[in-house]
């Protein structure tokens, strides 16, 4: 008796489901076990705290010293809104936002790459009971924490120094900490898109670089051409040094809830691109 064809033939495997781009950009789904995988970070970093906390602190303190006392020499003061200020002081003032935005992008790039993709660490915790969510959260807290460490060490330096003596500058801690939220989570887009560390050159060239010439940390921003300035006023270290510089000078920043929105506005989008880019790239 002969079997039908079409019933012994084998039936093909069911296409692997898709996940949808909204899926993709869902709420993130935050608990409290990021703080396990946070703390298993800052374990790891006390092994190698001595010589990363110098090479994090050496590169801005030279350039502070380098700049602000050599080429303050030549410059002298710099007029900002009507007032003449020393050049160091106005230095010191954009360079601590710059060291934030450096600390916690290197943080959020290299060594976030290096535990997602060549150690394979972000497997391992996800192992146990911990979502993806959770450690990309937790790789942003501590990349915002490694950078608020490290301005605050170059924050104490500068007040032995004796470049300002404003009790106002208690103030600037929480607002690092914020920049270092906000440069973190930019920094995961790019760590979420790369294929090797090479790719990272495009976030420090293309990005990092003009973001710290166009954001009066060296110059007023006064002097830039009209589309340059229009372009600076929304960068998100514009807004920073905008809400920094003047508890150095002892004054409440101008338009400060316009800049605290800016900077809340940058990190909570960057977070949740760098969340969905994340879980893309796990999907594959």
């Amino acid at each position: 008796m002969m079997t039908d064809a079409t019933t012994s033939a084998p039936q093909p495997a069911p296409a692997p489901a898709q996940v949808s781009p909204p899926a993709l950009f869902r709420p993130p789904q935050i608990s409290w076990r990021w703080l396990p995988v946070f703390r298993r970070n800052l374990l790891a970093w006390r092994k190698l705290a001595v010589p990363s906390l110098v090479g994090n602190i050496a590169e801005p303190l030279i350039t502070l010293v380098a700049f602000g006392y050599g080429l303050g020499m030549l410059v002298g003061q710099v007029q900002l809104n009507g007032t003449a200020v020393p050049y160091i002081l106005f230095l010191a003032s954009g360079s601590i936002c710059m060291s934030a935005m450096n600390a916690a992008s290197f943080e959020a790039l290299y060594s976030a790459f290096s535990r997602m993709n060549v150690q394979r660490t972000w497997d391992g915790i996800m192992n146990a009971p911990v979502r993806l969510d959770d450690v990309v959260f937790a790789e942003m807290l501590w990349a915002a924490y490694k950078s608020l460490f490290t301005s605050a060490v170059i924050l104490a330096v500068m007040l032995a120094l004796g470049i300002s003596h404003s009790p106002m500058l208690l103030l600037a801690l929480p607002l690092l900490a914020l920049v270092g939220i906000v440069f973190a989570s930019i920094a995961l887009i790019f760590n979420a898109l790369a294929k090797g560390y090479d790719f990272f050159t495009y976030y420090f060239s293309l990005f990092l670089t003009p973001t710290m010439f166009l954001s009066g940390v060296f110059f007023p921003r006064d002097q830039l051409p009209g589309v340059m300035r229009v372009i600076s006023d929304w960068l998100p270290l514009t807004a920073a040094v905008e809400l920094i510089r003047p508890l150095f000078l002892g004054q409440w920043p101008a338009q400060a809830l316009l800049h605290l929105a800016v900077l809340v506005a940058y990190g909570v989008a960057a977070f949740w691109i760098a969340l969905a880019l994340t879980r893309r790239r796990f999907r594959n």
